[in-house]
């Protein structure tokens, strides 16, 4: 038998693939890389730093065309500098859409 002992709700999975998003009240995109993704949560790296609370559209898209995308509304819960300027930014999923 597996045995797991990761504490949260949901595994957390790598994945490496695109992502778009954009702020609640904005129609304008923005292009990152989506790093970690579990059923209550999502990280992406970012050219900004996003400040926490901060509600987001964001459009997961896998590599394959086997997999559907996936688009969610989400809670910035921070932004941590990275060594190449980027940051990296951890959210809630608040809804799917």
């Amino acid at each position: 038998m597996l045995e797991y002992d990761e504490k949260r709700d949901y595994i957390r999975m790598d994945v490496d693939c695109e992502i778009t998003y954009k702020l609640a009240d904005s129609d304008t995109f923005r292009s990152g890389r989506c790093t970690s993704l579990s059923g209550a949560g999502v990280s992406f790296i970012a050219e900004t730093a996003y400040d926490s609370g901060l509600a987001m559209e964001v459009n997961v898209i896998p590599k394959n065309a086997v997999t559907p995308s996936m688009t969610a509304f989400i809670e910035v819960v921070r932004s941590i500098p990275q060594e190449d300027g980027s940051f990296e930014v951890a959210a809630s999923i608040r809804s799917l859409k």
